[in-house]
């Protein structure tokens, strides 16, 4: 994913705090997934306005910690979700 990439969760999608596990998951037509509090952090920050590089840097501020690490592990966690169609990505 680009540092200018726009992330968003496609119509239909949509984060749920889960009251009976206790959990956040991340909820699609006949799909879930429980998210770990990392999953869940990352989530938040992404509003379809955003670029990856913003979000990113928002993280790196909030948790005080390098943006490189950051961006690798937003990178994979938000290409996998690509990949299962739980995200979309505007160039």
């Amino acid at each position: 994913m680009n540092t200018t990439d726009i992330p968003s969760l496609p119509r239909g999608v949509r984060l749920h705090f889960d009251k009976v596990r206790d959990t956040w998951v991340l909820l699609a037509p006949e799909r879930a997934i429980t998210l770990d509090q990392i999953g869940h952090a990352i989530l938040t920050e992404v509003d379809g306005q955003r670029s990856f590089g913003e979000i990113t840097q928002a993280l790196s501020d909030k948790y005080n910690a390098p943006v490189e690490q950051i961006a690798q592990d937003s990178n994979g966690f938000l290409t996998a979700l690509r990949d299962r169609r739980f995200l979309d990505v505007a160039q």
